[in-house]
């Protein structure tokens, strides 16, 4: 089992309230602080996310779900010109005070592990930068394939390891020096911008991410690297019923 590790936590259970209970503490300044942090390229990002789910969302009877949604940049992204029904889930209620407070709705409060949805009731799923912190990826990964019609899509927006060494040692500087510097002086926590460089350090890198999700049943896995493998964008397809026989999963 893999899954995030915060400081202090020994297993999931700690690891999910430790996540919960640090964005409750940011969720005032979450927004500042993403898109300073990262130079307003986030934006670009989420419309790489969003092309690649045009066909679902051009579909008025279509049902997306946006999971660890957080304030809801993404489901403000993906409505924009959607017409598909689309949902946001997270665990955190203060992030979803706030996505509420920017005229975010159809919000469910619930863990990205123990989603009360039925199965086989999603035509895509997106989760943006949420991934990385689910106390278990590959229990992630069998709920979120219950979660999807057969054919169904899956896109992961996450945090990578940048390739080149040039990169990497900016990379490196920037995220374990001044990102928890600023990132402390505005939000007050410093151990939430301690943690998010650790936890993208010890984020599986993206070719063993697409091998993972192959495993848990998902087909047709790519990933496209974003500036520089800063981020990676991985999508694939449910497997349709009949096809996982002997394959073990």
């Amino acid at each position: 089992m893999t899954g995030t590790t915060p400081p202090g936590t020994s297993n999931p259970w700690q690891a999910a309230r430790w996540v919960q209970q640090m964005f409750g503490a940011v969720a005032p300044k979450y927004d500042l602080l993403n898109h300073l942090l990262s130079f307003n390229v986030d934006r670009n990002w989420r419309k790489r996310l969003k092309l690649h789910l045009r066909p679902v969302l051009e579909r008025q009877d279509a049902c997306v779900v946006d999971l660890c949604c957080g304030t809801g940049d993404v489901l403000l992204a993906l409505r924009a010109e959607a017409s598909a029904q689309i949902f946001g889930a997270d665990f955190c209620h203060p992030m979803l005070t706030a996505a509420q407070a920017k005229g975010v709705h159809r919000l469910i409060e619930c863990d990205a592990l123990e989603l009360p949805l039925a199965d086989n009731s999603a035509d895509a799923l997106t989760i943006a930068f949420g991934f990385r912190n689910l106390a278990d990826y590959e229990a992630g990964l069998r709920e979120f394939r219950r979660l999807l019609k057969p054919g169904g899509m899956l896109a992961i927006l996450e945090f990578s390891h940048p390739r080149g060494r040039l990169l990497r040692s900016a990379f490196g500087f920037y995220s374990n020096l001044l990102l928890p510097a600023i990132g402390a002086a505005v939000s007050g926590s410093s151990e939430a911008y301690r943690y998010l460089p650790e936890s993208v350090r010890k984020f599986p890198r993206a070719e063993k991410l697409a091998e993972m999700m192959a495993v848990a049943g998902f087909e047709s896995v790519s990933f496209e690297l974003l500036t520089g493998g800063i981020a990676a964008l991985h999508v694939g397809s449910k497997r349709p019923v009949g096809e996982d026989a002997g394959r073990g999963f």
